[in-house]
């Protein structure tokens, strides 16, 4: 498996206004993505920072659901909406996931 946490600020007085992009994210994703989950959060000590956890199969497939045409216009629109609600562009950081556990 392959993740990508994806950090970012958010403008002032647009904290609560994160579910909305979350409901984009997922209006816009494909079967057979590869994706395995995302996890959406905000930091308890400065809402104002959230995160995104997206857990794919592989890199690969990640690699190809950013290429692929059946997303794209959707991605346009939540790129418009990002560029509202985030201060700056996002960080991202590629991992390897090593091991996971559930109960």
């Amino acid at each position: 498996m392959w993740a990508q946490l994806i950090k970012m600020r958010v403008k002032p007085g647009r904290e609560n206004d994160l579910s909305d992009m979350f409901d984009q994210l997922n209006a816009i994703e494909q079967p057979g993505s590869g994706l395995v989950r995302a996890t959406g959060m905000q930091d308890q000590s400065d809402p104002a920072q959230a995160y995104i956890l997206v857990v794919f199969e592989s890199e690969e497939l990640a690699r190809a659901r950013e290429r692929d045409p059946r997303r794209q216009d959707g991605l346009k629109i939540l790129q418009a909406t990002m560029a509202d609600l985030f201060d700056g562009a996002p960080e991202f950081v590629d991992l390897t996931v090593v091991q996971e556990t559930t109960p």
